[in-house]
């Protein structure tokens, strides 16, 4: 009886839905996330929206005000929704929405006939459908692990002709046929794009395999390019994606960090199919063999040294340099100071990025002995080249240093003295923008006509008039011309304009060359995804022109592979494992971490993942001691600092030093990271100690060339505190183990190489090895270094 109340109910059920109102999906059958900066902007299905009737719902734990979007994984225009002037959701508005959140709370998005929105944030009241459980056991037995050359051989990213052998099975009876599906994936722009188009479906050879079923299948990948690939498996019970896991990669959209497979059924919609990834690049493909050894000093020059006070920016002073725009320039009376924020009392104005200290070129020659000192051998600068603002990535003079930071002679001077003390200089520069204020564009006129938007009026008499995309139609000035991501100070170049090319990298005394004459080591490139890859394929191909060894590094934030196929860049600003290693310092699992490291090392090409900018704190993001919580425990967030350090100067790449790290300089969002570097014969409180700390850790990957050159094999342990890593140079290896518990940690591990003991890189005793197992502990918040003697 009670069987056929369940049944009565079930079918009663849709009737009773109908009669209660509810309607179908608006969206229909697109699925829309939550995407805003607590997940990085990405399309997690942990925030997925799910419809119930009347709404789409999420429950989402969160406190404080968060900024995000809905939207569906491509950002399409009429599925993502926005803020707009009110602070509503619109289809395709380019605002974020803002709401407060208070814990636990149940997000609820209304969508009207006419297409408006309503979103409510509440207590937590939804529950959602749990997803069919899958009881195919010869489905969920089936194995693939992509970095167990059992199953993929050879190991990770290729060159161009290779042949790659695949292997999948169980132990099961069951599995009756598979099939490996090989496409090619399109992604352009930052992630918006994102495609796989089919190359191959080759049906697997079964095998014998115990109990159960093998099967195999090869491919020989001829030509570049990031391949995507996936198992499609059939039993009698149907079809399943044997697929790449859910695992998140920080600022990726795709998920996944590849190694073991997880199986679901086959989705009716094949994007929905989780790619493992193969990268294929350039057999020809070089990274400057100095990239692996380069330990990075990175400076944001106006707020590191001011070591010419005559060039300061000064209100009314009448020069460039004292003017932003259309008024006179911020200036702090304290080296010291707090940088200015609008809206916030500190007494500023309405304007951002318009104050200033002083820092310049000469304070950067004056510090070189102090940068060598602290063992850091190449520099990064963020923009020196004439721009109004502090930060100049709003160009208004490409070929000619800003007068803040003085002459095109001294950045030639800085490398001189910088190359004397064995240190290479590696400017930054924006190739997708220029500033409104600048003789490209001169809106506010304060340079000579000639300029595409002069005094605010578009002109097609200017040389720079192609540079731009215009919308004449328009009659508001804002409108009228495309801002980089609607900024209306950083008007968007057309990168496929043939002058605007020749002006950058093409032309004899173009930007790109102008600076590696005067001494530049290579270049750092910003928001290099909003370039079209021809023009940075292009551009490769004048750097190594100019300077065969020359670095080329690109910023982007999500999975790069894209980028070293040989044809492009050398190295990018490595936010994955920025934020990967600040995760795990702070306390996060062992496995997260190493999930998204991992990935990397699989789907990058050796070279360079071992010139990777590994990065711990940046101008576009909190210090690494405000992510730790310098204002909740300072000494507790120094440690965590020491750790992630430690881990940084231990792992393949080039470990990448902000200015002011060394010494505890903290700070959250912009502009509270570009403060000044506290120098004590200004005031400034330096922390020696933890500076003595950076050196000692510098000087261990300088002093132990296994730590620059080795290759790193997979994790001999991880868990939710330690993570173990083994390192190999020729017949010297190396095993690292951090501990990001407060607690000092005892493990044991198998060595994959024979030893009687080994050295303790740090105090230099030895440590017992028995039967190739090793016995160690690690301390607390730090780690412990082992090499062969």
């Amino acid at each position: 009886m009670l069987k056929l109340f369940t049944l009565c109910l079930a079918l009663l059920a849709p009737a009773a839905h109908a009669a209660s109102g509810c309607k179908p999906a608006p969206l229909g059958d697109a699925t829309v996330y939550l995407r805003g900066g607590l997940n990085n902007w990405s399309a997690q299905d942990e925030q997925a929206f799910q419809y119930r009737c009347d709404a789409y719902y999420l429950n989402v734990a969160a406190k404080g005000t968060q900024e995000f979007k809905v939207a569906d994984e491509d950002w399409t225009a009429n599925l993502t929704f926005g803020g707009d002037a009110k602070g509503n959701p619109a289809r395709g508005a380019t605002g974020n929405l803002k709401r407060e959140f208070s814990g636990q709370n149940t997000l609820r998005l209304a969508i009207a006939a006419d297409g408006s929105a309503t979103l409510a944030v509440g207590p937590k009241t939804f529950k959602p459908t749990p997803p069919k459980p899958l009881t195919d056991k010869a489905a969920l037995t089936t194995r693939f692990d992509s970095r167990n050359t059992e199953f993929k051989a050879p190991f990770g990213a290729q060159p161009a002709g290779s042949e790659i052998s695949f292997s999948i099975g169980n132990d099961v009876p069951g599995l009756q046929r598979a099939t490996l599906v090989i496409e090619r994936r399109n992604m352009s722009g930052n992630q918006e794009q994102l495609a796989y188009e089919p190359v191959a479906r080759i049906a697997m050879t079964p095998q014998p395999r115990g109990f159960g079923t093998g099967f195999t299948a090869r491919h020989a990948f001829t030509a570049t390019g990031i391949y995507g690939y996936w198992f499609e498996i059939e039993t009698d019970q149907g079809k399943y994606a044997l697929q790449n896991n859910k695992d998140p990669i920080y600022w990726t959209r795709e998920k996944g960090s590849m190694g073991r497979a997880s199986v679901e059924r086959l989705p009716s919609n094949l994007n929905r199919v989780r790619r493992y990834r193969q990268t294929v690049y350039a057999p020809g493909f070089q990274v400057p063999a100095w990239a692996q050894d380069i330990v990075y000093y990175y400076v944001f020059p106006e707020r590191f040294r001011n070591g010419d006070k005559a060039n300061d920016p000064r209100p009314g002073g009448g020069r460039p340099q004292d003017r932003y725009q259309d008024r006179d320039v911020e200036r702090h009376a304290k080296w010291n100071e707090k940088p200015f924020k609008p809206n916030t009392g500190d007494g500023s104005d309405t304007l951002y990025n318009n104050d200033f200290f002083g820092g310049d070129l000469a304070g950067i020659i004056e510090k070189l002995d102090y940068i060598k000192s602290l063992g850091a051998n190449a520099i990064y600068l963020t923009p020196v080249f004439r721009a109004p603002s502090n930060h100049k990535y709003d160009a208004a003079d490409y070929k000619n240093i800003d007068p803040a930071f003085g002459s095109n002679e001294d950045f030639t001077r800085l490398c001189e003295e910088a190359a004397k003390r064995g240190i290479r200089v590696i400017p930054d520069t924006s190739l997708n923008h220029v500033g409104a204020d600048s003789p490209y564009f001169n809106r506010y006129g304060n340079f000579p006509a000639g300029g595409a938007f002069d005094n605010g009026k578009p002109n097609p008499a200017s040389p720079y008039y192609g540079w731009f995309k215009f919308r004449p139609e328009e009659t508001e000035p804002n409108k009228q011309y495309q801002g980089w991501a609607g900024v209306s100070d950083l008007p968007e170049i057309d990168k496929n304009n043939p002058s605007f090319r020749a002006y950058a990298y093409r032309d004899k005394d173009s930007v790109t060359n102008t600076w590696l004459n005067r001494g530049a080591a290579g270049w750092r490139m910003d928001v290099a995804p909003w370039v079209p890859d021809d023009f940075w394929r292009e551009w490769r191909q004048a750097v190594k022109a100019k300077k065969p060894d020359a670095l080329t590094v690109a910023e982007t934030w999500f999975d790069s592979s894209k980028y070293f196929l040989g044809d492009m860049f050398d190295s990018t600003m490595n936010y994955i494992f920025r934020n990967a290693v600040l995760d795990y310092a702070a306390g996060k699992s062992g496995k997260l971490m190493a999930a998204n490291l991992e990935l990397m090392r699989e789907a990058y090409p050796p070279q360079a993942f071992s010139a990777l900018m590994n990065l711990l704190s940046t101008h576009d993001q909190p210090r690494a001691l405000h992510h730790f919580g310098e204002d909740r425990d300072l000494a507790l967030a120094k440690q965590r600092l020491r750790l992630a350090v430690f881990f940084q100067m231990t792992y393949p790449g080039s470990p990448t030093i902000y200015y002011g790290d060394e010494v505890g300089l903290g700070g959250g969002d912009d502009p509270y990271n570009r403060a000044p570097y506290p120098w004590a014969d200004e005031g400034g409180k330096p922390d020696e100690a933890l500076l003595a700390d950076f050196k000692r850790l510098t000087k261990l990957r300088h002093d132990l060339p296994v730590l620059r050159h080795g290759k790193l094999s997979e994790p001999l342990l991880v868990d939710d505190h330690v993570v173990v890593l083994a390192r190999q140079d020729g017949a010297t290896w190396a095993i690292t183990a951090t501990n990001n518990s407060d607690k000092p940690r005892s493990i044991s591990i198998d060595l994959p190489f024979p030893a009687d003991q080994l050295r303790d890189a740090f105090d230099g005793k030895p440590v017992a090895v028995k039967n190739g197992s090793l016995q160690l502990t690690v301390p607390p918040l730090f780690g412990r270094v082992l090499i062969t003697p």
